[in-house]
Formats: structure tokens, C-alpha cells, sequence
């Protein structure tokens, strides 16, 4: 089947009818509290088929392109690729990865914004035209590098929240894509097409109608100039909630049949990452210190306040490992804890922090949790995006193990 190697260096654990998720994090748990305790994720690669199908209910009319860098393991790469989805690399090392896969050049993007000249010279190479650009001097990089490319020129969206106006950080605006436009005519670099992005933290709709708005504009502006315009891409940003998918689809459809009709022949696409893989990973960390410290509570009804424990609970995973994306965003989980306790047993204020000991090294700055002691696990879902790729090994903390699986019925 294609999108499958044959010579793989992982397994898929095939459950029962009556197997669960959970029954198997129990399992290996139990295994590695004998064993050495090490952090663990277990991939339920199902959810990653079904959330295939639930695109292609909602939205069949845009083709996703799988950004690898959300998650690059080979399981998750090789399903898509049997999926039929295209794939959306950051740098040569990913290129690479998906090429093995036997897809197609034409279902790749490089999507870099700081191409490296040597990445595009193997763009070249290997057939992958199609990339994005959002400068002068990106664009004249590849038309010395890579003649044959076919570029979307990348712009920028604004996300207007609480009065103010927020520009992305890559893109480049409307105005100036006449001057780019002239440089690509100038460069004989052929333009395709137009990118945009907007964050799955963005919820203002409007934001979308703004930005197929610019897209249209840039179409026509690119028309002027000769060039044919086939392609729009809406970017990612989609959490990965069947209701924010609808969202969005109910803000564009009515405008993607007004800008870019059917007729017109544009193929429209995006590029959803921890949309497919957000929910599918699961990590348990386990505890490897404790600290006591005192907390001030105000009491109930009145101004005094009282004293009481607080913990400091240190985890054999941070920052520096699975949690890299609590650097720049907001963790998108809630800590559970795996033992069993009483349902009156009390709760005290906690916090969570990776073996660092580093300042920056703090996973949940404030939660409720019945008192932990060294030993004790903690399961944190939701953690399929942006967690299992390069991971430093600090302290000699060993890369949590992954362990894939899927139910007969998925499989």
C-alpha cells in the first residue's frame, strides 16, 4: 500500500474490540514503574484516521497538506501518506522523510520562509517546485537556486483582538506585493498562487474574510502582470475540534464561492498540523521530586487569610524535551493524575516543573492536586503537536519511548 515502508523501525499494537486507550497506559505504567520509570508516549493512530474522515466530511473540497514539523514520527507520516494527504516541509532533513514515503513531488510544498540556498538547490533536485515566498530577497534566492519553482507569494493577516492589531510575523503585506510581482516578471520566476496564515488562538472571523479579501486582490494584481493563478493556501491553524473546524469552513464557503469560484479553476488547500495529531498522543511523566513550600489562602467569607502546604512536584520530562511549545504558547492540556484517591480527599494548591531546575522549566504554573509523592505518574493528553521531534537529553534524562497503536476496527 503506498505511503507504507516495509522495512520500519517501530510496531503498531493492534487492540481488541474490548482493549482501550487507557488499558493500555495502565499496562505500561505497571511496566515501567519496574523498570526504570522513564516518561512514555502511547499513540492512539486511530484518531489520526478519524480525523481524516471528519475533514473530508466538513471541508472535502480544500486538500489538507500535513505540516510535518508538527509531528514527524514515521507512523504518523506513513498513515497520512496511505491517507492521500500532501505534506507541508519545513527543511531538506523533512523533504527527505516524506520522499521515502513515495510521494509524489507535486504533493509537496516547502513552505520555509528562511529558505537555506543549499535546501532549495535539493528542491530542485527532486522535483518539489511548489514553495512560498514573502520577500525580494527570498524570491531572487530562489530564482538562482531553483528556475523551475512555482511560488505562493506568502501575506500577511492581522488578528484583531481587543482594539488592537496584531501583524504575523512572516508575510508580506498587499501593498507590497505589486514591487514583488514586478521582481518575480523581471526574475522570470513563475508565481502560482497566494498563501496566508492565521492561528488556531485567533477568534475573530473576520480575520478570514480580511484575508481572502488581500488573496483576491493579489490574484488580480498577479493577472495584470501575466501570471496564472491556480492555487490559494489558507494556512493551518485548525485546533483540531470538529465544531472549530465548522467555523471556519461556514466564514470562508460563502466567500471562496464569491473570490475563487469553482469555475475558476484554483485549488484551494491548507495546511492542518496538530489538527491530526493534537489528540491523538498521549504522555505520562513521572514524579522525581517533590519540594514543600506555603501558600496564603484567603478564607472563606472574610479577609484573613491562612497558611497552608503547598507543592513543588518535578517531572522526568520539561521544556527541554516533550514540553518545548510551552516556550512560546499556552500548554493546551490539563495534567491528570493516573493513582486512584478519594473523591473527599483534599486538594492543594501545586505547581509542575521538568528536571531542569530552570526558571523557564515550569509546565503548569498553578492546579489543584491531591498530594503526590515521588513515584506517582502524571497523564498529559492532547500531546501529539509539537512534542516528539528533536529532543535534547539533559541530565541524561533519557527521550520518552512511543508506543503506536490502533483498534482492529481503524486498523
Amino acid at each position: 500500500m503506498k505511503g507504507f515502508i516495509e522495512d520500519t523501525n517501530y510496531s503498531i499494537g493492534l487492540l481488541d474490540e474490548a482493549a482501550i486507550p487507557k488499558d493500555v497506559i495502565d499496562n505500561y505504567i505497571y511496566k515501567h514503574t519496574l523498570t526504570g520509570k522513564n516518561a512514555f508516549f502511547v499513540g492512539d493512530l486511530g484518531k489520526i484516521v478519524k480525523k481524516n474522515i471528519q475533514w473530508h466530511n466538513v471541508v472535502a473540497h480544500i486538500k489538507p497538506f500535513y505540516t510535518v514539523k508538527c509531528n514527524p514520527t514515521p507512523a504518523v507520516l506513513e498513515i497520512l501518506a496511505a491517507l492521500g494527504t500532501g505534506f507541508a516541509c519545513a527543511s531538506k532533513n523533512e523533504m527527505m522523510l516524506v520522499q521515502d514515503l513515495g510521494i509524489a513531488p507535486e504533493n509537496i510544498i516547502y513552505t520555509n520562509p528562511c529558505k537555506q540556498a543549499s535546501q532549495i538547490k535539493y528542491a530542485a533536485k527532486i522535483g518539489v517546485n511548489l514553495m512560498t515566498c514573502d520577500n525580494e530577497t527570498e524570491l531572487k534566492k530562489i530564482a538562482r537556486n531553483h528556475p523551475d519553482a512555482k511560488l505562493l507569494l506568502h501575506i500577511a493577516t492581522e488578528d484583531i483582538s481587543g482594539g488592537e492589531e496584531v501583524n504575523m510575523m512572516f508575510g508580506t503585506t498587499v501593498k507590497s506585493c505589486r514591487h514583488l510581482l514586478e521582481c518575480a516578471k523581471e526574475l522570470q520566476v513563475e508565481i502560482i498562487g497566494v498563501k496566508f496564515h492565521i492561528s488556531s488562538a485567533c477568534k475573530e472571523p473576520q480575520v478570514y474574510i480580511h484575508a481572502l479579501s488581500d488573496a483576491r486582490c493579489v490574484f488580480d494584481m498577479a493577472e495584470e502582470f501575466g501570471f496564472k493563478m491556480t492555487m490559494l493556501d489558507i494556512g493551518g491553524g485548525f485546533s483540531g475540534t470538529e465544531l472549530q473546524l465548522e467555523e471556519v469552513v461556514n466564514t470562508i464557503s460563502p466567500l471562496l464561492d464569491v473570490y475563487f469560484p469553482e469555475k475558476s479553476g484554483v485549488k484551494v488547500i491548507a495546511e492542518p498540523g496538530s489538527y491530526f495529531v493534537s489528540s491523538a498522543f498521549t504522555l505520562a511523566v513521572n514524579i522525581i521530586a517533590k519540594k514543600v513550600v506555603e501558600h496564603k489562602c484567603l478564607l472563606s467569607g472574610e479577609e484573613q487569610t491562612k497558611t497552608e502546604p503547598a507543592f513543588m512536584y518535578y517531572m522526568n520530562d520539561g521544556v527541554y524535551g516533550s514540553f518545548a511549545s510551552k516556550l512560546s504558547e499556552n500548554l493546551n492540556t490539563i495534567p491528570a493524575v493516573h493513582k486512584k484517591f478519594k473523591e473527599d480527599e483534599p486538594l492543594f494548591a501545586s505547581s509542575l516543573w521538568g528536571p531542569s531546575c530552570d526558571e523557564l522549566d515550569q509546565i503548569v504554573e498553578h492546579c489543584l492536586l491531591p498530594e503526590l509523592n515521588v513515584g506517582d505518574w502524571i497523564i498529559f493528553d492532547n500531546m501529539g503537536a509539537g512534542t516528539l521531534s528533536t529532543q535534547s537529553t539533559f541530565n541524561d534524562l533519557e527521550r520518552p519511548l512511543l508506543y503506536n497503536i490502533m483498534s482492529f476496527n481503524d486498523w
